[in-house]
């Protein structure tokens, strides 16, 4: 380590491979090992302390890092989203990982990637408590060191790249705020004197007087009251825009120009904050916590400046969010609350379990007539989409479709909450609702499916003399539902299915949102001539209400019939199981045996059933909880509390977890109102 320190004096030396190395001493084994990362650069503080020579050649070293080095770039895009859009900067991402760029190290940009060359820098240089790196900024510049100039009323250049980034920055902001998709979904950005040009404005009249204070003895020291009423202003909008976007729709596009415009405001707000606090008597020593802190962003960012994983997860947060929004709207029906609310779920739930027996004796039919396999699957998927479409136009429920609609609510629900009892208490009843809604809903479809079933079998057998399937058949159906096969697995991966389905229905309706699409329906003319006025309205409404729920349920359809084909195509053992559909194969199976099944035999085919049903709910109720959350960005941390409170209600009154409450009773399980 001395000897690399003397080195630092010597003019002639390469200051990138210098500075590498002396990272290099500091970087540990491994990244996550942060105590060996501290001791190292305590190690250094403790060597320069004792060696005068050392930290003057240090310094030295690091004065000429800052005057002979191109600041701006680092600090207008190092963590900043470029204006090259999402797919053109996922693009150059995935080529820069294949192919690097060029490194420029005049830029100190590329100079810190040089030295931080490693994607796990990051973590072990974040990890080192800023106390640490505080201190050894504070030993290295000097407690009573002037911004590395020896004149104190000259503008030092890390000052002076700092002005001139913040001035690059705000004509960035300038523009994304006046951007057209900005505007599109908040027009009020028009009607009123743009804060996005105000702050341009107010940011060069800062620059200015910043400089000359800096510069002109006895000059008004620079005041950034106004300039932050303006940024202030410029954050509003953009919190405005979002909600109005969670609402009416959005896009990758729109999403990635938030992102974007966010971005920039915030490094605005550091660097002004940062020469705020070099304004009182104008050493580093002021300002050491946020130039560490800002030192640990940038550090990250040129770390990880080709993760796609990051850059993906910033982009389509927003873009889940409103997803997931939409869903939660649409799973707040799915929740009953009173008696008449659960029995109208159940006779809802009843009017799709009658649909699926006809669908599944149907898909029955359709692997009967020796089809082509590629005709056979797309007749398939279109009895599932097709299928599920009627039940929905129709009011029926679908128990499985409930998980990726409820979720969302409870995700929405669980946002709201901030930890307090009272909160946990309306959390936990939701749940109990939850739960009571969707047992009515298998209750309902499999009621019904499977005497459904075993009536249609039984009207063939007497009206034709044969059954319906065939008793190999029979048996076949039944080893699909056996759980001691691979039927679970399979149940799984419908749920799976389930979980897209919700996705892609959330997807269309932030389409049309996003869109227009049922104004610009009614600005048509034919449908108005071909339907009349009054049925062209309602058929535009059904669309602008049902498009997502439409959609969802088609190409559910067809991930049930494509997730079979796949298993087809390449041999894997890939197939779907849904409770639903299971439970009428079962009444077909017991009608094609003459009832003549063992009761074991009966008990394993109705236990399957249920699991298979536990396992489509769980896998989609699971995968969507987890993505409405993190769209959200909420941790829950009282999931030990909530668990020990709904077992507490279950002990309690576990009639509640499967039954409405009686008229005149409060909801039983439900703690009583305070006071």
């Amino acid at each position: 380590m001395e000897r690399l320190l003397e080195r630092f004096g010597d003019h002639d030396e390469d200051q990138v491979a210098l500075w590498a190395s002396l990272v290099g001493k500091l970087r540990p084994a491994r990244a996550d090992q942060a105590d060996e990362a501290i001791e190292n650069l305590r190690a250094l503080q403790r060597l320069l302390s004792r060696r005068a020579d050392l930290l003057a050649n240090l310094r030295a070293a690091c004065l000429r890092l800052f005057n002979e080095r191109k600041q701006v770039t680092m600090y207008v895009s190092s963590g900043l989203l470029p204006s090259t859009g999402f797919f053109s900067e996922t693009s150059h991402r995935i080529g820069n990982r294949l192919l690097p760029e060029v490194v420029d190290t005049t830029h100190l940009k590329d100079f810190l990637s040089a030295i931080f060359h490693r994607v796990d820098d990051e973590q072990w240089v974040n990890a080192i408590p800023d106390d640490d790196w505080v201190a050894f900024l504070g030993l290295l510049v000097g407690h009573q060191s002037p911004m590395f100039e020896e004149d104190a009323n000259a503008l030092p250049q890390a000052v002076r790249e700092v002005l001139e980034a913040l001035r690059v920055l705000s004509f960035h902001v300038s523009a994304i705020g006046l951007d057209r998709e900005l505007v599109r979904i908040d027009p009020n950005v028009e009607e009123h004197e743009s804060p996005f040009l105000a702050q341009n404005a107010e940011l060069l009249s800062y620059i200015q007087h910043y400089s000359d204070w800096w510069t002109t003895p006895g000059a008004l020291i620079a005041d950034d009251k106004h300039l932050m009423v303006m940024l202030h202003q410029c954050d509003e909008i953009l919190q405005r825009v979002r909600k109005r976007a969670t609402r009416i729709g959005t896009s990758l596009t729109l999403t990635f120009k938030l992102e974007r415009l966010r971005q920039h405001l915030e490094r605005i707000n550091e660097l002004v904050a940062l020469l705020g606090e070099l304004r009182t008597r104008r050493v580093v020593e002021d300002a050491a916590p946020r130039i560490v802190r800002l030192f640990k962003t940038l550090v990250r960012a040129e770390c990880r400046k080709n993760i796609l994983s990051d850059y993906w997860g910033k982009n389509v947060e927003l873009l889940s969010l409103r997803m997931t929004e939409s869903a939660s709207k649409t799973g707040e029906k799915y929740i009953t609350n009173s008696r008449g609310e659960y029995f109208g779920m159940l006779a809802s739930a009843a009017l799709g379990g009658l649909i699926i027996a006809f669908m599944a004796a149907n898909k029955i039919v359709l692997g009967s007539q020796g089809w082509a396999p590629l005709n056979e699957l797309l007749s398939f998927c279109l009895n599932y989409g097709l299928g599920f479409a009627l039940i929905h136009m129709l009011g029926g429920t679908v128990a499985t479709k409930q998980p990726a609609m409820t979720a969302n609510a409870i995700a929405a629900s669980i946002g709201e909450a901030k930890g307090k009892g009272r909160d946990l208490e309306e959390l936990a009843d939701l749940i109990v609702r939850t739960i009571r809604s969707q047992a009515a809903a298998i209750a309902g479809n499999i009621g019904v499916a499977i005497p459904i079933a075993l009536v249609v079998g039984l009207i063939i057998h007497f009206a034709t003399g044969s059954h319906f399937v065939s008793p190999e058949k029979a048996h076949h159906l039944l080893d699909e539902i056996d759980p001691r096969g691979g039927a679970l697995f399979f149940a799984a991966i419908a749920g799976v299915c389930l979980f897209m389905s919700g996705l892609i229905a959330a997807f269309y309706d932030n389409l049309s949102a996003y869109n227009r699409v049922p104004q610009r329906l009614r600005q048509l003319r034919w449908p108005r001539r071909l339907l009349g006025a009054a049925r062209a309205e309602r058929l535009v409404s059904y669309i602008e209400n049902n498009l997502g729920a439409l959609a969802g349920n088609v190409f559910f359809g067809f991930l049930l019939g494509g997730a079979t084909a796949i298993g087809v195509l390449f041999g894997l053992p890939i197939d779907i199981r849904h409770i639903a559909f299971s439970s009428a194969y079962l009444g077909y199976a017991s009608v094609a045996l003459d009832f003549a099944v063992p009761l074991t035999t009966v008990a394993i085919a109705f236990s399957g059933v249920l699991l298979i049903g536990l396992v489509n709910l769980l896998v989609s109720f699971t995968l969507t909880l987890s993505v409405a959350m993190r769209a959200r960005r909420i941790t829950f941390e009282q999931g030990r509390s909530l668990g020990g409170l709904l077992l507490r209600r279950l002990l309690r009154a576990p009639r509640a977890f499967l039954l409405p409450p009686r008229p005149g009773d409060a909801a039983l399980g439900q703690a009583p109102p305070n006071g």
